[in-house]
């Protein structure tokens, strides 16, 4: 690779001047200067002095996460914190651990602005709350067959140019590092550029039958239409779906008695997840489940053919593996699913529907065997990547990929992912002799136990970055059985996400939005002005307060002295009713309570009138025909999508919010 990246920088800063970043340890580096006055971004010349650190030591930098423009300045985003993580084809990688976000504008009362501050937050919390992955000599972002395969091309390009545009996660901030390096050769920006991954990574070192290999596991999160559980569900307009991952097993061989880590055969095998390619969502309403949601539009086979064939284009034959339940709230689903995959009919398409619920119910686990057997034959056929150092062409590729989901493409998708990933595994390790043909890894309880705990950790934090909490189903993942402490895991487990799902994600899914370039604001506060106001009638917002205020009249009632039994009847009474009106109202009017984006409020599915399918209309108070969007807080009510979409929501939101969707 040529433009390599630059692994430490000094920051100085020079009063309200500027920002400059200088390589460290390396003379024949050229610094890098962003001016406080004018926001201009200048590669300087070799030679050229450092100014001195005036206002604030000088800072050990590891690398430059990109520049957001908010309403007020620009921010640049610096990584002050790295840990190593682990060493991966002769290269480390990193995550990201502490953060700082630097105003260009040395003017402190922009920043002051609650418009501004509010948006600062938001970048900060994203960044707090994220898994960013990065390796300065190593493309992170891209599959081991995927880098082989255009090797050549590759040659002499940095790793920004190379990286997989899904995986990419802060291309965006680094957009115009990149639009300046792209107009001007010379403002070669390249080895400032740092390509960061969000997902997971983790490798370890083990053995079966006396053959040291490393083992790694990697998911690549995609950038597009990326965010929070039940606010990012289905298909958009591109093809891209929500949830969309990429994983990545890999296996790094060695000769037996070789040195440890001079690896020369190496193996790997990818899997993907996505939500289920429709229009659909799950619109909040404090029920523990939502209303479901189809949307049927008039685009929904182009769209759906549209991210079908991207699957194709990249990873080969596909083999669609669905396990929502056939009946139920899930089954208008599956079967819309089905419907639209039927038009389709699309060649290197295989669609595999598994009910997980019903075939592993009563703690049946081992009927996922019934799956991988109906999965064999596509398996086999697909095979994996496998090259050899000492050979100029892989022995193997892999040529397709098995694409799962369930409803949030979390736990029922991570217990089959991880039966495919074993058994893929035991086949590689067979043809290559370290496990006879009639053992599998499952017979080496102590990488098993490496391999369970990979796979769990994996889960967890995929769904903590959709959902908010650890993922469900776990303890099969780590101990291959079902467990009563499992259970009450997953029923705490279960209640975070409700909690955090309608009172908390409303502000997460702002910040995916506004650090993907989902959102972007106009100069002027007032572009993000939703942030702040609510819009909802006097009577809504007084009803908590009521509900809270009744509920402690209760409790303090409970501590009065009374002459008897019945003295405070009527002061109980009265604070009961006012209690239970106000949990009532609260009740019937819930989706008035729920955390909405704000900045992407989705007023195209709470109002959609078009045809498709409604579980209920549920939490929407009385006369739902006549609700005016107004009365949740978004000032602006998303249009009626009946004949498909007459005109984007996203101009609607233009015009009323100040805003504009970035189109990549």
């Amino acid at each position: 690779m040529a433009n390599t990246l630059h692994q430490q920088l000094n920051l100085y800063i020079s009063g309200n001047d500027s920002y400059t970043f200088a390589p460290v340890g390396s003379e024949e580096s050229q610094s890098l200067t962003i001016s406080r006055l004018s926001g201009d971004i200048t590669l300087n010349p070799l030679g050229t002095p450092l100014p001195p650190a005036r206002d604030l030591a000088k800072t050990r930098v590891y690398g430059i996460i990109g520049i957001v423009s908010l309403t007020l300045t620009d921010y640049v985003i610096i990584v002050t914190g790295r840990e190593l993580r682990g060493n991966l084809m002769g290269q480390s990688v990193y995550l990201a651990k502490t953060f700082k976000v630097l105003p260009v504008s040395a003017d402190p009362s922009l920043q002051n602005h609650p418009v501004e501050g509010r948006l600062v937050a938001l970048v900060q919390s994203h960044l707090s709350n994220g898994l960013f992955w990065f390796s300065y000599g190593w493309d992170l972002t891209r599959r081991l067959q995927a880098q082989w395969e255009s090797h050549t091309q590759d040659d002499g390009k940095a790793l920004w140019e190379v990286a997989d545009d899904r995986f990419f996660w802060n291309k965006f901030l680094h957009g115009r590092l990149i639009d300046i390096t792209t107009a001007n050769p010379k403002q070669n920006l390249g080895p400032y550029i740092l390509p960061m991954m969000f997902g997971t990574f983790d490798v370890r070192q083990t053995s079966i039958n006396g053959h040291d290999f490393l083992f790694c596991l990697i998911s690549r999160r995609s950038r597009y239409r990326a965010g929070t559980r039940f606010f990012r569900r289905g298909i958009d307009k591109d093809g891209h779906v929500a949830n969309f991952n990429e994983t990545e097993q890999i296996v790094l061989l060695s000769d037996q008695g070789k040195t440890a880590g001079d690896y020369n055969s190496t193996l790997s095998f990818v899997q993907t997840r996505g939500s289920i390619p429709v229009y659909w969502a799950e619109v909040n309403n404090l029920r523990y489940k939502p209303d479901l949601q189809i949307m049927e539009l008039q685009d929904t086979v182009d769209v759906m053919r549209l991210h079908l064939q991207e699957q194709v284009n990249v990873y080969g034959e596909q083999s669609l593996v669905n396990l929502v339940k056939h009946k139920g709230h899930e089954m208008p689903l599956k079967q819309a699913y089905e419907k639209y995959l039927t038009q389709l009919n699309l060649p290197k398409v295989h669609y595999e529907y598994f009910d997980f619920a019903s075939e592993c119910k009563n703690m049946k686990w081992d009927n996922i065997s019934i799956l991988i057997n109906a999965l064999e034959e596509d398996l086999t056929r697909k095979g994996y990547f496998h090259s050899v150092s000492s050979q100029p062409q892989p022995l193997k590729t892999q040529t397709g990929a098995v694409r799962t989901n369930c409803m949030d493409n979390l736990d029922r998708t991570n217990v089959v992912q991880s039966a495919v990933a074993k058994w893929v595994l035991s086949r590689q390790l067979k043809e290559v002799g370290i496990l006879k043909e009639s053992e599998t890894v499952q017979d080496y309880e102590l990488f098993m136990q490496d391999f369970r705990d990979m796979w769990a950790d994996h889960a967890d934090l995929i769904s903590k970055a959709y959902s908010g909490s650890g993922a469900l189903k776990t303890d099969f993942t780590r101990t291959g059985k079902r467990t009563k402490h499992g259970l009450l895991l997953d029923g705490y487990n279960s209640i975070l996400r409700y909690l955090k799902n309608n009172f908390f994600d409303g502000a997460r899914q702002d910040a995916f939005d506004l650090v993907t370039g989902a959102w972007i604001p106009r100069r002027g506060p007032a572009s993000a002005i939703s942030l702040l106001v609510d819009n909802r009638p006097l009577l809504t917002r007084t009803m908590p307060y009521v509900a809270s205020f009744s509920l402690f009249m209760i409790c303090a009632g409970l501590t009065l002295p009374r002459t008897s039994d019945y003295s405070l009847y009527h002061y109980f009474l009265l604070w009961s009713c006012l209690l239970t009106i106000a949990f009532g109202y609260i009740f019937v009017h819930g989706i008035d309570y729920v955390a909405w984006p704000r900045l992407n409020p989705p007023t195209d599915v709470i109002f959609y009138e078009g045809p498709g399918f409604r579980s209920g209309q549920k939490g929407k108070g009385f006369g739902v025909s006549a609700i005016d969007a107004k009365k949740f807080g978004f000032g602006v009510r998303g249009p009626k999508m009946g004949e498909g979409r007459r005109r984007a929501v996203s101009h609607v939101n233009e015009i009323e919010m100040g805003t504009k969707k970035r189109v990549d």
